[in-house]
């Protein structure tokens, strides 16, 4: 639970600290989503979304790591249908909050507030993705790509079969943004990622106070990938 209200908290300051380089363009979908469906969703990411799904290289699956209430993976469906995409978008979360405790004295249980999320999560893409239904793998990150690595067929949290391998055309990244998993988080990603593929890595700006920061400059240095934009948080495209 720290964890999220640190992001939280980022998220507000961010808002003041940094604005969005570049902007994606209105729709009225997108504001009646933000209304509705909890989540955080920093404006510059809707911008990297869109340009992403525009110019993806294939129909290779789309993964998102971390998914909480569904807030982008609702997005992400968004623009997959506007543009007339078939990827599968396939998704990994765990709903289990890094310190996360009973509150008011019991009332509310961590349990069941991770239940809680959980639903809020299936409502949501039940509601607003309901014609192209994202595979959510209930699953931590590093297991969902050893699943992934084995070519396995699982069942997501609406109890669809899904075989899950092969290459990926993009990724976003929003999972535990310490150094340690994220770099992991994007190793896997990359071990599968097609050239001309896309990654987004969430709370990735310059002025972040995230460790996933260490890991954007260790990619840039790398020669394998070209930015292009950090708004504020960093898209990048495999070249090599």
């Amino acid at each position: 639970m720290k964890k999220q209200l640190k992001k939280i908290a980022y998220f507000l300051l961010g808002k003041k600290r940094a604005k969005a380089q570049k902007k994606a363009k209105p729709h009225e979908f997108i504001n009646w989503l933000r209304f509705a469906n909890a989540g955080m969703l920093n404006n510059g990411n809707i911008y990297c979304i869109e340009y992403a799904i525009e110019n993806l290289p294939s129909d290779n699956p789309i993964i998102e790591i971390g998914s909480f209430c569904g807030l982008s993976t609702n997005l992400i469906s968004f623009y997959l249908r506007k543009n007339g995409k078939t990827n599968k978008l396939i998704t990994s979360d765990k709903w289990i909050f890094e310190g996360a405790k009973d509150l008011e004295g019991g009332l509310i249980t961590n349990e069941g507030y991770r239940e809680f999320v959980k639903e809020a999560y299936i409502r949501n893409i039940s509601f607003f993705s309901k014609d192209r239904l994202p595979f959510t793998i209930e699953q931590f990150s590093d297991d969902f790509f050893k699943l992934w690595e084995a070519n396995k067929e699982v069942v997501d949290v609406l109890n669809r079969p899904i075989q899950l391998g092969g290459k990926i055309s993009f990724a976003f990244i929003d999972g535990n943004h310490t150094y340690e998993y994220a770099k992991r988080d994007f190793e896997n990603v990359d071990k599968y990622l097609e050239r001309g593929g896309f990654i987004l890595f969430d709370d990735s700006g310059d002025d972040s106070e995230w460790e996933v920061v260490k890991v954007i400059d260790e990619i840039k240095r790398s020669g394998k990938y070209e930015v292009i934009v950090n708004n504020p948080n960093y898209l990048i495209k495999k070249i090599a």
